[in-house]
């Protein structure tokens, strides 16, 4: 928390739920993200992902309405440090697997001192143990 802010990093999910009206998770990521009191993060990583996923799923008329909205966000590259950490959790979780987009989502959690994601992702987010708090908070619930 930074000056009575909650940071909240952003996962891919619900993300791309916001975008996708028939997603059953969109009315609760709209809802989520729009938070006032949030300070909201969005890892570059996530955002390749979205782009990705919204290109393929959901076509080009609205992954060109994401990518004009992106001006509005805080869009975070991994730093030189993080990049050893997303290393080391992709190694330390090779068996569940946690990829590097999630593992980007924790280290830059942990370099931001926030507990709180946004990710409709709880089987990764609940099982991974980040540095700095017992477990993260999910939301939306």
């Amino acid at each position: 928390m930074r000056n009575g802010i909650l940071i909240a990093v952003v996962d891919t999910g619900p993300l791309f739920a916001t975008f996708d009206t028939d997603d059953p998770n969109h009315a609760r990521s709209v809802h989520a993200l729009s938070a006032v009191a949030t300070r909201i993060v969005i890892p570059e990583l996530v955002v390749a992902e979205t782009l990705h996923l919204i290109g393929t799923r959901l076509g080009p008329d609205v992954e060109a309405r994401f990518l004009s909205g992106l001006h509005r966000s805080e869009i975070v590259s991994p730093h030189p440090i993080d990049w050893s950490r997303i290393a080391e959790l992709v190694m330390h979780y090779r068996d569940f697997p946690l990829g590097g987009v999630d593992a980007s989502i924790i280290a830059l959690a942990e370099r931001l001192n926030t507990d709180l994601i946004f990710t409709l992702d709880r089987r990764h987010f609940s099982v991974v143990r980040p540095r700095h708090v017992p477990a993260f908070r999910l939301l939306p619930e």
